[in-house]
């Protein structure tokens, strides 16, 4: 599976090198984007581009190609469906689950589809532009709430993240030190996160413990969420470090 995705990526960036064209993938995983960033030498000979459909998305499609190499712009083809119930006073709360298996019962496969957001029990599905009206037309049942779709181009206002700012005490600035403070583990915890390759910072996939986090560095911890770290704040008169988090809600 990892030789197919790095021959995908290559194929990819000869692709709109040789053809001069915009050529995009479908949507990457956090992990998938970890793999490219191991490749960037072989495919340092033309630009490429990650977007998701707004700003703080995580699956994201890769673009090759740029307006000084192609001389020209074409936008990332995601679409955003929409998806609310029908009647709401009568809905079932619906979760990520829901509408996650809602589109899996339509037979559709994983990469066409980015982000799944929910908010105030509706859901925002981020997508392939060629898809957009299929899902549009067959989505008409979240679990056993009948929802309509609409399609727009815009990232929604609704979507855009939403953060819980928090003061923590830690040992050091370190990767290690904030993961574990932040959710609560023990070192060994923190560490075993890190050696099962579930760190990313900065959409790259991050194995060093001892490595020290800087202002605005994105965390994304599998499993347990995503936090940027804004910097530290002051030193305690014990020597410990004050810093401050912004905490995806």
């Amino acid at each position: 599976m990892i030789q197919i995705l790095k021959r995908r990526i290559l194929d990819l960036a000869n692709q709109s090198y040789q053809s001069g064209t915009y050529t995009f993938s479908g949507f990457l995983s956090t992990g998938d984007q970890a793999l490219f960033y191991e490749m960037e030498k072989e495919v340092s000979f033309v630009p490429w581009t990650l977007f998701g459909g707004g700003a703080d998305c995580e699956r994201k499609m890769r673009r090759f190609g740029s307006e000084e190499m192609l001389g020209y712009e074409e936008a990332f083809p995601i679409s955003c469906l929409i998806v609310k119930p029908v009647i709401q006073k009568f809905a079932d709360a619906l979760s990520h689950r829901d509408f996650l298996g809602a589109l899996m019962n339509l037979g559709i496969e994983w990469d066409i589809l980015g982000d799944i957001l929910v908010k105030e029990n509706v859901g925002y599905v981020f997508c392939e532009d060629t898809m957009a009206e299929f899902l549009q037309e067959h989505l008409s049942k979240v679990k056993h709430t009948s929802v309509s779709c609409e399609i727009t181009k815009e990232c929604p206002a609704a979507v855009k993240p939403e953060f819980l700012s928090q003061e923590l005490i830690v040992s050091a600035d370190r990767c290690d030190a904030v993961v574990a403070k932040v959710y609560n583990l023990s070192r060994s915890q923190s560490v075993q996160l890190f050696q099962t390759k579930k760190i990313f910072v900065n959409d790259r996939q991050y194995e060093k413990t001892s490595g020290v986090l800087k202002p605005r560095d994105v965390v994304s911890v599998r499993g347990y969420g995503k936090f940027i770290f804004n910097g530290c704040i002051n030193e305690t008169k014990k020597g410990r470090i004050r810093v401050e988090i912004l905490r995806y809600i």
